[in-house]
């Protein structure tokens, strides 16, 4: 399905205004058809959740120029970061996922992905004109992100070189990234259902006021909190079983427990929650930990396992797990907090300075945690440390685009990530998730590494360069990025975008 996207949609969660829009023209034709319809349409243009379907075009032009362009900017550099990361992490194993402790450029990928969700939340239900028909809506699209997010990810697609498809049900993976921005979405969106009205909602004076008219966003966030901090610390982790290759005949090994509060990669609470409730055989058997130094003589590359390796080394972890998916709430909590701040204030000093505050002082605490040792930065658990860093780099971040795009209109440079933004679910499938590539290579001459795709590698990159990492590197960024740059560019030529 294609649409028009006027009210800062994040393709990731399919955030939009269409519902709203939908509607605001059932209440018109409701209210038209009274003695005093004609009197309520004239006064109900400026307060229209869907300025371009009134009949004023001056309304249509106002509502298209006041369009944040830094939205969709954002959206598209965290997919490229994305694209970049995953593929070219490889060659570059200092960019890829920290092994466990730590915090590296992929790392930072996953919660600018919620935060951008959070920040088009706000923008999306500014205003709720029938809360039931949004709420549904909402729980339709989590579940269609969910499914979309299993079909990707778990285990269905083998990969561009490998020319096959489907996955045995009893090794499937449930978790993944889309499941864990739709459970986000659906939280946060549904909270600011509930608390938003027709007309929306009035910031009160005081220095805290947007914090008080949305504290039921911050209540929800220090439950969040309780839960998570009180299950990671306080739940026994008992020795567990597993057999190496996910049940391939090999023999079972055991990794010793029984603690309580262990931060580690074998013995924590939140991958004791995932293989208790998801099931041993439905997690990730290719974790970031692979690459740590008590499992790879290459570390922080993919390596073999030293000799005295512990058992968990070769055993699964979800990264995108139960408790660590509740946890990643709060980086979409943040984000929200972001977008009240754009739509509550219209001035640009207010806007930076309720947006670099909180990101400096975010930044600051997940520092001291980290570096105290108290909370370590852990994006495979989710740490609160995690989560204050990198929110509030997702914060400064924005911040810096909105002044460079939006206060001082520099738009070209950042136009392909525009693009990419407006239809970033488009690249994170077929791009990301390398769909496209595997259509590709399915046609091959004589030999299945001989397609299009293994040819452009080897002759345009990889036998031009004498680096192999270089070689990677430029055909990620030019290969992929650009390609889907251009592409992204092309459907924006032609007003098509793909949402749920």
């Amino acid at each position: 399905m294609m649409m028009h996207p006027e009210h800062g949609i994040v393709d990731e969660s399919n955030m939009d205004s269409e519902l709203e829009d939908k509607e605001s023209r059932r209440v018109v034709r409701a209210k038209e058809s009274k003695p005093w319809g004609k009197y309520w349409r004239a006064h109900s243009l400026t307060r229209s959740l869907a300025p371009e379907n009134t009949e004023d075009p001056n309304l249509v032009a106002s509502a298209k120029k006041s369009r944040v362009a830094t939205l969709d900017v954002f959206r598209g550099l965290t997919v490229a970061l994305m694209v970049l990361v995953d593929d070219a992490g490889y060659w570059w194993p200092k960019i890829a996922h920290a092994p466990w402790n730590g915090c590296t450029l992929a790392d930072f990928v996953m919660p600018f992905f919620l935060f951008i969700v959070g920040v088009a939340i706000a923008l999306a239900f500014k205003r709720v004109v029938l809360k039931r028909a949004s709420m549904v809506r909402v729980i339709l699209r989590a579940i269609k992100l969910i499914i979309l997010g299993i079909l990707l990810q778990g285990g269905f697609l083998h990969g561009s070189d490998q020319l096959s498809y489907g996955v045995d049900m009893k090794l499937i993976r449930w978790a993944g990234i889309l499941q864990r921005i739709a459970l986000a979405y659906l939280f946060v969106a549904l909270v600011e259902i509930a608390i938003t009205n027709a007309e929306g909602l009035v910031l009160p004076e005081g220095r805290f006021g947007i914090f008080k008219l949305y504290r039921w966003h911050w209540v929800a966030a220090l439950f969040i909190l309780i839960i998570y901090h009180s299950v990671v610390y306080g739940v026994f982790v008992p020795d567990w079983h597993f057999v190496p290759g996910n049940g391939s005949g090999a023999k079972a090994l055991t990794v010793k427990c029984g603690v309580r509060a262990h931060f580690g990669p074998a013995c924590n609470a939140v991958g004791y929650i995932d293989r208790t409730i998801l099931g041993k055989h439905h997690l990730y058997w290719h974790p970031a930990w692979r690459r740590s130094k008590w499992c790879s003589l290459f570390s922080p590359d993919t390596g073999p396992a030293p000799p005295n390796a512990p058992t968990w080394c070769f055993g699964p972890f979800e990264p995108e797990g139960i408790m660590s998916s509740i946890s990643a709430i709060l980086s979409c909590i943040i984000g929200i907090h972001y977008g009240h701040v754009l739509t509550h204030f219209k001035d640009h000093f207010n806007r930076l300075l309720h947006w670099a505050m909180p990101g400096v002082l975010f930044i600051v605490m997940g520092a001291v945690l980290h570096i105290s040792n108290a909370i370590p930065l852990n994006k495979q658990l989710y740490s609160f440390s995690y989560v204050c860093f990198t929110a509030g780099t997702a914060g400064l971040v924005f911040s810096a685009l909105y002044i460079l795009i939006d206060v001082f209109g520099v738009r070209y440079p950042t136009l392909m990530l525009e693009w990419m933004g407006m239809n970033a679910l488009v690249v994170f499938v077929f791009g990301a998730s390398d769909v496209l590539a595997s259509f590709v290579n399915g046609f091959y001459y004589e030999s299945s590494d001989n397609s299009l795709i293994h040819w452009v590698k080897k002759h345009i990159f990889f036998n031009v360069w004498n680096s192999q990492r270089v070689a990677g590197l430029l055909y990620v960024l030019f290969g992929e990025i650009l390609f889907w740059g251009i592409v992204s560019g092309l459907l924006h030529s032609q007003r098509w975008y793909w949402k749920l």
